[in-house]
């Protein structure tokens, strides 16, 4: 998207320096990364970076509105309200699909979540990308005028809150086992918080304790990594139920997973937002079915999201579950990324946000590269040029 840098890449890049950026990162991190990285950054043109950032930033204002707050609290299963959520999430991420208008490049909303994203496993990604690139250390990778050692900062704040590390714990469900471990392992050693199975933590009284090694310590700030999805499918009984009075202050409140979610996209009214709608919302289905993609309200990683469409399979969904799905119009994703191989990918960034002062702050992006009809391994599968990716651009 940056025409000379992106033949500068192309034209120095090879499978052993991609292998070579691999090996470095997962040095760093001490494990294994079981999900594909892209062999390329997205070279970002800092106009469109700005206009992700400016459409972000007033889609999150949007959702913080009275009528929006309210909106979402509908949202929450009843039998999933946990207390304590506060009045904003720990961290939001808005999604945008790349698009072609007009010989321009413009950002098109696909998906936003107020769940915890990458943000250790993006810096280390980064600055590793960053290095393949030939000048790549006049690049950056942050937003609001951070620096490395300020991005540590901020997170590392709004991560503990003050606590000491040790009182702080990554919670989600067999932790080494997840795909997003890289992201877990960065997040110990840049903070001290270390990823914590929630099926070993101790219940007393209303506090939370765990072992760290061999010492008991008790838990004052829960980053909330766990999927509910994950633990009724496995049918994993906890020791503790999320829905109960804690004396534990939660980095990423559950209910904020629910809140800020495809079931506030039918109630947007920013011009990024493609038209979206509940299934439950129609008389009879659109006429021009192929121009739309159904998405269950709450899945993880695309899973349940149908592209190619029928009526038959609107109809097989039960009226009653109805308002648990969306219709949205497709986008047409630019073929914005030119390959090595030959050919292009489309993408998607990631505008990732932490709340700091009571504002949210962007603070970093993420890339997701793709050659077939989604984003995602399923779509992408014996294709070269996709997978996880960071966004550079010339530093100002």
């Amino acid at each position: 998207m940056i025409p000379e840098l992106r033949r500068s890449f192309n034209a120095a890049f090879t499978e052993e320096r991609y292998a070579a950026t691999q090996r470095r990162l997962e040095e760093r991190l001490g494990c294994r990364i079981h999900f594909r990285m892209c062999e390329t950054p997205v070279l970002l043109p800092p106009a469109l970076r700005d206009a992700m950032v400016r459409a972000a930033r007033e889609i999150l204002q949007e959702l913080s509105t009275k009528d929006q707050l309210a909106f979402s609290r509908e949202a929450i299963p009843p039998d999933l309200d946990v207390p304590g959520e506060g009045l904003h999430p720990f961290c939001a991420q808005v999604d945008f699909a790349v698009v072609e208008d007009g010989g321009r490049l413009h950002p098109r909303l696909i998906e936003l979540q107020a769940f915890p994203s990458l943000y250790g496993f993006q810096l280390y990604q980064a600055e590793e990308q960053r290095r393949d690139v030939p000048g790549g250390e006049t690049l950056d990778f942050l937003l609001s005028g951070l620096d490395s050692d300020g991005y540590r900062r901020v997170v590392g704040e709004a991560l503990t809150n003050g606590h000491p590390a040790e009182n702080v714990v990554l919670m989600d469900i067999d932790p080494p086992t997840q795909k997003t471990y890289p992201d877990f392992a960065a997040t110990e050693k840049l903070w001290g918080v270390r990823p914590v199975c929630a099926t070993t933590l101790v219940k007393r009284g209303r506090e939370l304790w765990y072992d760290r090694d061999g010492k008991p310590t008790r838990i004052l700030r829960l980053y909330n990594r766990v999927i509910f999805d994950e633990l009724f499918a496995r049918k994993i009984a906890l020791p503790f139920s999320f829905t109960e009075p804690l004396d534990v202050e939660w980095a990423g409140h559950p209910n904020w997973y629910f809140r800020w979610s495809k079931h506030s996209l039918p109630r947007l009214t920013h011009p990024s937002v493609p038209e979206t709608r509940f299934l439950s919302d129609f008389a009879r289905w659109p006429e021009d079915l192929p121009a739309w993609v159904l998405k269950p309200l709450f899945s993880f990683a695309g899973s349940g999201v149908k592209v190619d469409v029928t009526a038959a399979d609107l109809d097989s969904i039960e009226p009653s579950r109805r308002r648990d799905f969306i219709l949205m119009r497709k986008v047409a994703y630019a073929e914005a990324v030119a390959s090595a191989y030959g050919g292009a990918s489309k993408v998607e960034v990631r505008v990732m946000f932490l709340w700091k002062d009571g504002k949210p702050l962007p603070v970093t992006t993420l890339a997701r590269l793709s050659q077939g009809k989604m984003m995602g391994v399923a779509f992408n599968k014996d294709k070269k040029w996709v997978g996880s990716s960071s966004c550079l651009w010339p530093a100002a």
